[in-house]
């Protein structure tokens, strides 16, 4: 792969702050104890995708627990996050003609997110994921990504791209092609465009499979990259986080690795800083790093130093552990100035 050298717009302002790829999935949540994990011999702590029918039967297990329904996907979540801190934001991701697909959309437009994609005409349902969290916090998914799939890089609107900061995709893109295509379509335009790009692993059975897909990505295209350091030791195949960060230095410019409560790793110019979490008492981790992402690209483009950008994400990961869902009901932006200090 190799990016675009022209550049024949890259002067054009930049109004926007990110522009979010990724695929639009409605999240069910849902409280379960182990043994349900166990019963159904589930990929502890993953996400795995799951055909109709498997999410079905396990939706009919549950149909006495109480389900919430949020609007979701690893990059809309970050995307959400970032609309709550007072950031501005496209995203794109497919969902269907249905109820699923209207809830998505009216939710994203609610938190002032530009989402304008028309609804797939092919047959099949919004995706959804499945989200299972037992009492220790650790969080299984199935997914199930319907009309996701069908995202392709003609969806990708240049006219808005061009005038973001950043563009923002997530790893979970690389398990369809259409959806890849997407990606690397945006990744070529927004160096033609001179918008930045981030990229997130998103998780480690991805790197399990897609390790060298995600090198030659970082290698050739990223300006950012976020991970968590269990992502970051798959990708080296390497017991030790700290031999990972220093890999990964050499490589890009800019990259923030996610180590739960301990805070984060963050690389600027191959220099190397550890920044401190938050204090929290964890519930449910799901959507922790997608809003220690949104968090960190709310700073990146507000004019908050790297290290601030990253307490900022910090603070907002360790907030949303402590809630059942992957997103905050609102972000007390008034608490940033005390954060970032």
């Amino acid at each position: 792969m190799t990016a675009s050298s022209s550049a024949p717009n890259s002067s054009i302002p930049k109004k926007v702050d990110v522009f979010g790829v990724g695929n639009a999935l409605l999240d069910i949540l849902s409280l379960v104890d182990d043994d349900f994990i166990q019963t159904h011999h589930l990929n502890r702590g993953a996400m795995t995708l799951v055909d109709v029918e498997t999410q079905g039967k396990l939706l009919q297990e549950l149909e006495n627990q109480s389900l919430e329904l949020r609007c979701g996907g690893s990059a809309a979540n970050t995307m959400i996050a970032i609309a709550q801190s007072g950031g501005t934001g496209y995203y794109t991701g497919k969902v269907a003609e249905d109820t699923n697909g209207e809830f998505y959309r009216q939710d994203m437009m609610a938190v002032g997110l530009g989402f304008e994609i028309a609804p797939s005409q092919e047959s099949g349902a919004t995706g959804t994921c499945l989200v299972l969290t037992t009492p220790d916090a650790e969080r299984t998914m199935c997914t199930t990504l319907g009309v996701a799939t069908t995202l392709a890089a003609g969806d990708i609107n240049l006219e808005h791209l061009r005038t973001c900061q950043y563009s923002y995709m997530e790893g979970y893109l690389w398990d369809a092609v259409e959806p890849r295509k997407a990606c690397i379509e945006t990744m070529e335009q927004s160096k033609r465009y001179g918008v930045k790009v981030a990229f997130t692993f998103s998780d480690g059975f991805l790197l399990d499979r897609f390790a060298e897909d995600f090198l030659s990505l970082t290698k050739t295209y990223c300006d950012v990259v976020f991970c968590n350091a269990d992502e970051l030791r798959h990708l080296y195949q390497t017991e030790s986080l700290e031999s990972g960060v220093e890999e990964l230095s050499k490589i890009v410019d800019m990259a923030f690795i996610t180590n739960s409560e301990k805070g984060c790793f963050v690389i600027e110019n191959q220099q190397i800083s550890q920044v401190s979490g938050f204090p929290a008492k964890p519930i449910d981790t799901v959507g922790a790093g997608d809003a220690f992402a949104g968090g960190v690209l709310y700073g990146l483009t507000h004019g908050l130093t790297t290290q601030q950008a990253a307490r900022w994400g910090n603070y907002l990961g360790s907030q949303v552990v402590q809630i059942h869902g992957p997103r905050l009901p609102k972000i007390a932006i008034d608490q940033l100035q005390s954060v970032i200090q």
